[in-house]
């Protein structure tokens, strides 16, 4: 057994681990799929490749290609300001750049932070909801620091950008990830939904709050509550595609792609991925024992993700489990998890 699915083994096998999990890696042409535990409860069904989950906030990594295949396109620039595409949003984000967004430098709260946006939330998961809506939550705060001088992770930026991308092209955001992302990359299994439903096969994220039973999460919560910061949904396989094109940078100039990798040393996503963690435009930059990747982590409730790829995007790793852990939660599960994250990012390299 490798240092891999012992790893995984051990996570799932944790008081309080996960239910499931499972890493595709890909090594050129060589493919290794391991899994522990249970991607169904109810059915003791076990993990697949092309099983659905909602991939959390990877899904920021798909919000920058759109982005920067726009920019790409000169529809828009790094430097393109929200006051220029969207002079309705507040006067104190009218200077904040493209590029600002991108690398959570912005200094915008998180709506997901905000109290009244939890409330809703708590009280009704499966409300729909716009994305104007989502940015109202925090429209009245003032800005966390001056734009460009700070980094702090934000689920608003995402939103804006979706909504840059609107305004700037004239397509919806779903057509915009459809014909840019998803059919140049041929994601057949990836989707932005809009409802609660899953397309099958799908793997069922969990709640595991002891002593209560585990709680089947998967169509709790309606996706329009994160939109372009968080929504989608993919497979192992379709998210192993499309990091090693966004890491290579396929779908943009070279140019770009050094705009891209410009890095803001200790800026990390949520929740943290392998090793020492660098902030790019909708790309972190992980140094692990054996070598670097880069790539995006997420959580969601029921779902934790980590898509990696080396820069030249020969070599990947995708891991999945079926429960959100984070630092502040469950500390020793989530520290066991980057471990497995580091495991699979060395799998890789």
């Amino acid at each position: 057994m490798s240092k891999l699915e012992r790893g995984l083994e051990k996570l799932v096998e944790l008081p309080e681990g996960p239910p499931g999990a499972a890493t595709l890696v890909k090594r050129r042409g060589n493919a290794r799929f391991v899994k522990a535990g249970e991607a169904n409860l109810a059915d003791g069904a076990t993990y697949h490749r092309n099983d659905h989950f909602r991939i959390a906030s990877t899904s920021k990594a798909f919000s920058g290609a759109v982005a920067l295949a726009l920019v790409n396109d000169g529809v828009l620039t790094l430097d393109s300001r929200i006051g220029e595409v969207l002079p309705d949003l507040p006067q104190s984000w009218s200077a904040i750049t493209l590029r600002q967004l991108l690398q959570h430098t912005s200094g915008i709260a998180s709506f997901s932070k905000d109290p009244e946006w939890q409330q809703q939330l708590a009280m009704n998961p499966a409300m729909p909801i716009t994305p104007q809506a989502l940015v109202a939550f925090v429209a009245d705060d003032p800005l966390a620091f001056p734009p460009g001088s700070e980094y702090a992770y934000s689920n608003t930026d995402n939103i804006v950008i979706g909504l840059m991308a609107e305004a700037a092209d004239g397509r919806s955001y779903d057509e915009l990830l459809r014909e840019l992302v998803f059919s140049p990359l041929k994601l057949k299994r990836t989707s932005l939904p809009t409802e609660l439903a899953f397309p099958r096969p799908y793997v069922r994220g969990y709640d595991i709050a002891p002593p209560s039973p585990p709680e089947d999460t998967s169509s709790l919560i309606n996706p329009q509550q994160v939109w372009a910061s968080g929504a989608l949904i993919s497979t192992a396989n379709d998210l192993t595609r499309f990091i090693r094109a966004y890491a290579n940078g396929k779908l943009i100039t070279k140019a770009i792609r050094t705009e891209q990798r410009s890095f803001v040393p200790g800026a990390a996503g949520e929740p943290p991925g392998p090793g020492q963690n660098a902030g790019g435009l909708a790309l972190y930059r992980y140094r692990t024992d054996c070598g670097m990747v880069l790539g995006h982590t997420g959580n969601f409730p029921g779902y934790t993700t980590l898509m990696v790829s080396t820069p030249n995007g020969r070599r990947s790793a995708v891991v999945s489990v079926n429960e959100q852990l984070a630092e502040d939660a469950k500390p020793e599960t989530f520290e066991h998890l980057r471990r497995v994250f580091g495991l699979a990012a060395c799998a890789a390299l």
